[in-house]
C-alpha cells in the first residue's frame, strides 16, 4: 500500500461537493498530499482544476461508475478513494467492489441504510480478506453524531468505569442546508421500498446494520415531546433514521463498548414553553425536503457556507447517577462546507494515521474506524469540536 501512486483520489470531483473536497485538498495541503481528481469527463475535470486554482500538474483520472475496469484501475493507484458520487444505491456498489478487490480504503457520504445493509452483507468479508477499510457515512451524517457518542462514552468510562446505557442526542442549533444528494438519496430509498417491501423493515429497524445482534427496544422520536430533564420541547430530526443505525453498528464494532443494553435516540431541541411547542409541531409537519428538495449538483454560496454552523448535545446519567454531557459541532454549513472537510480528513486519517492493526479490513462506521485519530484531525483541521460540559 505504501507504494501506491496517490494517497487520495477524489471520485466525483466535478460535482458540487466533490469540487469542494478537491478545493479543500488543494488549499489545505497542496503538494504535501499526493492526490488526484477523478470523474467521467477529462475536460470537465480540467475545467474544475483550473477554477479551484490547482496546479496544471494535478493528476486527472477518467473513471465511470458504469465502467468496472476504469474503477479497478483507479482503485489500484491510490491508498484511499473519496467518493461523492450518489445516490450510492444507484452508483456506489461498483466502486465498493473495486476497492474491496484492490485492498483500497474507501470513504463516502452515504445516508442510505438499505444500501448500507446490502454493502455490509456483500462486502464485509471480501474487504476483510483484502484489507480494504470501507468506511460509510463520513459527512454530516454521521461524523458529529457517531464520534460525539464515542467521545461521551469514552469520558463516562474514564470517570465511572462503565458506559452510559441511555444517551440522548439532541441537535441544539443548526444553520445551513441539506445537500441535494441527501434529497436524491431519500427519494431513491423510498422508490426502492415501494418495489421491495422488506426494505421498509430495514428502515424502521434501529439494528438493521448490526447483523447477528439485537439490542433493547429503542425510542422512535417520531412526534414532538416535552422533556422534563432537558427543560425543552423536542421535535423529530430528519437524520436520526441513519445516525441511530450507524451508532448501533459502531457499538457492535467496538465490541459493545456502550453495552449490549445501550439505548439511543436523536431529536431536535426547540425550546421551552408555548413557543417551543409550536416550533416542535412546525418541524414535525415540515415536508420541504420531500416537496421542494434541493437539486443534486447545486448548493449554497461560499458566503452562505461560511455563515453556517451546528451543535449537537449528547447526555445521559452515569452509573453513579451523575449526568454527563458532551457536545460536538462545527463552524460551517453542515451539508456542504463542513461535510467536504470531514470526508477529506477521514480519508487522510486512513491514509496516514490509523493502523491496520487497530482498524483492519471490513465495512466500518466512522467512530470505530477512526477513533482518536479521527477526532484529532477533525478538531485540528476541519473546524469541528468535541468537548465535555460539566
Amino acid at each position: 500500500m505504501s507504494q501506491r501512486e496517490f494517497d487520495v483520489v477524489v471520485f466525483g470531483a466535478t460535482g458540487f461537493t466533490g469540487r469542494l473536497v478537491a478545493e479543500y485538498l488543494h488549499q489545505q495541503y497542496g503538494s504535501s498530499v499526493r492526490w488526484a481528481m477523478a470523474g467521467r469527463s477529462a475536460d470537465k475535470l480540467a475545467a474544475v482544476r483550473s477554477e479551484i486554482g490547482a496546479p496544471d500538474e494535478t493528476p486527472l483520472i477518467t473513471a465511470d461508475s458504469s465502467d468496472a475496469a476504469s474503477l479497478k484501475a483507479m482503485a489500484a493507484r491510490t491508498k484511499v478513494v473519496i467518493t461523492t458520487v450518489g445516490p450510492y444505491q444507484n452508483f456506489g456498489e461498483p466502486l465498493v467492489a473495486a476497492c474491496a478487490g484492490a485492498g483500497t480504503d474507501y470513504v463516502d457520504l452515504c445516508g442510505e441504510p438499505a444500501w448500507m445493509h446490502d454493502i455490509i452483507r456483500k462486502y464485509d468479508a471480501p474487504a476483510r480478506d483484502s484489507g480494504a477499510r470501507i468506511v460509510l457515512s463520513c459527512g454530516f451524517d454521521s461524523i458529529p453524531f457517531d464520534l460525539g457518542v464515542y467521545f461521551l462514552q469514552r469520558e463516562a468510562i474514564a470517570r465511572s468505569s462503565q458506559p452510559i446505557t441511555r444517551v440522548k442526542g439532541r441537535v441544539r442549533k443548526m444553520k445551513g442546508t441539506f445537500s441535494g444528494g441527501t434529497a436524491a438519496s431519500f427519494a431513491e430509498t423510498m422508490a426502492r421500498a415501494a418495489r421491495e417491501p422488506e426494505v421498509i423493515n430495514w428502515l424502521k429497524d434501529p439494528f438493521s446494520l448490526t447483523p447477528g445482534f439485537r439490542g433493547p427496544d429503542q425510542p422512535h422520536g417520531a412526534k414532538p415531546v416535552y422533556e422534563e430533564d432537558l427543560g425543552s420541547w423536542s421535535a423529530p430530526f430528519i437524520m436520526a433514521a441513519i445516525n441511530t443505525k450507524n451508532i448501533h453498528r459502531s457499538n457492535q464494532l467496538l465490541g459493545h463498548l456502550y453495552g449490549t443494553d445501550f439505548v439511543y435516540d436523536e431529536m431536535l431541541l426547540t425550546g421551552p414553553g408555548e413557543q417551543g411547542e409550536a416550533m416542535a409541531n412546525h418541524v414535525a409537519r415540515d415536508r420541504s425536503m420531500a416537496d421542494n428538495p434541493p437539486k443534486p449538483g447545486e448548493g449554497p454560496s461560499r458566503e452562505e457556507r461560511e455563515a453556517g454552523h451546528y451543535q449537537i448535545m449528547f447526555t445521559g446519567q452515569m452509573a453513579d447517577g451523575k449526568r454527563l454531557t458532551a457536545v460536538s459541532g462545527g463552524d460551517l454549513d453542515p451539508g456542504y462546507g463542513s461535510t467536504s472537510r470531514m470526508i477529506t480528513e477521514c480519508a487522510l486519517a486512513l491514509a496516514n494515521d490509523v493502523s491496520r492493526d487497530d482498524t483492519p479490513g471490513g465495512v466500518w462506521t466512522p467512530a470505530p474506524a477512526l477513533r482518536e485519530a479521527g477526532i484529532a484531525r477533525l478538531t485540528g483541521k476541519a473546524g469541528l469540536y468535541f468537548r465535555i460540559e460539566d
